[in-house]
């Protein structure tokens, strides 16, 4: 199953910047790699999903766009959302 609410809001509470913040770079790059994990199990039951394999791929190319932009900004930033997401660099 995906990402339910309730772990939703912890991924924002977790990853805001300010107390109504649900958009920020952070938290964007916080729910795309949650949902990368979930298509990443799903592959390893269902090897012939095809379909859901190119949104796999259009996730991690633009959660790594965004992380490209957070590096250019502020490179702290970077290297602290790719510690506490455990993303390889």
């Amino acid at each position: 199953m995906a990402i339910t609410k309730s772990e939703r809001k912890e991924l924002i509470d977790k990853f805001k910047q300010a107390d109504r913040d649900t958009g920020s770079v952070e938290v964007q790059v916080a729910l795309f790699t949650e949902r990368i994990n979930y298509l990443t199990e799903h592959f390893k039951k269902h090897k012939k999903d095809h379909a859901s394999r190119k949104g796999l791929i259009m996730l991690v190319n633009k959660r790594r766009r965004l992380l490209d932009y957070i590096n250019r900004e502020s490179p702290e930033r970077y290297k602290k959302i790719i510690k506490n997401l455990k993303i390889r660099k």
